[in-house]
């Protein structure tokens, strides 16, 4: 039996992959072009990793052949195909279309072609279809495993990192009641995976790139700074490591204690100096050549607009995640080594 991998030329999901060909089971992944496809099978060239092409995920329809051709083999699918990026003002076009019916279409495909066999679903989602962008700042507020985020469609004065994170909210809402709705006509549970900020290395060095998938490109541009600069507090956000990631897609399709759950994917606070120091303290070679240490002693109280409380999720996994030293460190020591 194989395991269906949307969009699995992306930073996340190479890392799913390895991981599953690591434990022997067979991988169908889908790419937007052939020329990605024959790149990633070049890439891991293994037997047990086929490649199938979804050029438009924005069609309801795009995963209808894929099913038809190995209903009968796929036993899992994990989505991690969506749009990740703030380059639009086209919200509904760039990203609630595509992000919502991505997601509804595969939902679809497997009720027409694979009502009975496919057993676990996991969509990728984000802890950005958990937050409230619209509340004022507060270090009160905290969001778990049952937060929502309310913006919607219809929400005004989006710019667009909020219409990035409503279409994760859109397109996880459509997963849970497509679900929800049609229960007692499928046979697989559902499961999601709600990361933050993914840093850590590619999978592959020569994914390395003068610019980087938008989480570790913000460790990038630490390299980028000259000594003249000063580090900034408030270019923050949460982290989790790629690698914890890829192992919460794995537990959630194999464990019977993340069926409809969410994960929530966070191991805490960083900032452009939390980064900083790190590169400064660990990489003799960078220091003096970019942006001097500076004081991070009171980052919890200084710049989190709100707490997250995701005990529910490590309870679930049961093992430790990434420090946020290692995943800069790894991220760090790859595009070091890229750039000799």
């Amino acid at each position: 039996m194989s395991v269906l991998v949307t969009g699995a030329t992306g930073f996340i999901a190479q890392h799913i992959v390895d991981a599953l060909l690591k434990e022997n089971y067979n991988v169908i992944g889908t790419a937007r072009s052939q020329a990605k496809a024959d790149n990633l099978l070049a890439s891991f060239n293994s037997p047990n990793l086929s490649m199938e092409i979804v050029s438009d995920i924005s069609d309801l329809n795009a995963f209808d052949d894929i099913f038809k051709a190995h209903a009968n083999k796929i036993k899992y699918v994990l989505h991690t195909a969506s749009p990740f990026h703030f380059n639009t003002t086209d919200y509904s076009k760039d990203l609630f279309i595509p992000a919502k019916n991505g997601t509804l279409g595969i939902l679809q495909s497997i009720k027409k072609y694979a009502p009975q066999t496919v057993e676990r679903v996991v969509v990728t989602s984000s802890q950005a279809a958990t937050l409230d962008f619209t509340a004022p700042p507060s270090s009160k507020t905290v969001y778990t495993e049952k937060s929502w985020n309310p913006a919607n469609e219809e929400t005004k004065q989006m710019n667009a990192i909020m219409a990035y994170c409503t279409s994760k909210k859109i397109a996880e809402k459509a997963a849970w009641d497509f679900y929800n709705e049609n229960k007692s006509q499928l046979k697989f549970k559902l499961s999601i995976v709600n990361p933050v900020f993914v840093f850590g290395p590619q999978l592959f060095d020569s994914s390395v790139s003068a610019t980087l998938n938008t989480s570790c490109e913000v460790i990038n541009q630490v390299l980028k700074t000259t000594p003249k600069d000063q580090l900034k507090k408030d270019v923050m956000g949460e982290f989790i490591d790629v690698r914890d990631v890829a192992r919460a897609h794995l537990d959630a399709f194999t464990k019977e204690e993340t069926i409809e759950k969410r994960l929530l994917m966070n191991n805490g606070l960083f900032s452009e100096i939390t980064i900083g120091n790190i590169i400064n303290n660990d990489f003799p070679q960078y220091k003096g050549k970019i942006a001097p240490v500076a004081d991070d002693t009171d980052l919890q109280n200084d710049i989190a607009p709100y707490k997250c409380d995701n005990s529910v999720t490590k309870q679930i996994l049961g093992w430790e995640f990434t420090s946020l030293q290692k995943s800069v460190d790894d991220t760090v020591a790859q595009i070091l080594k890229m750039s000799k």
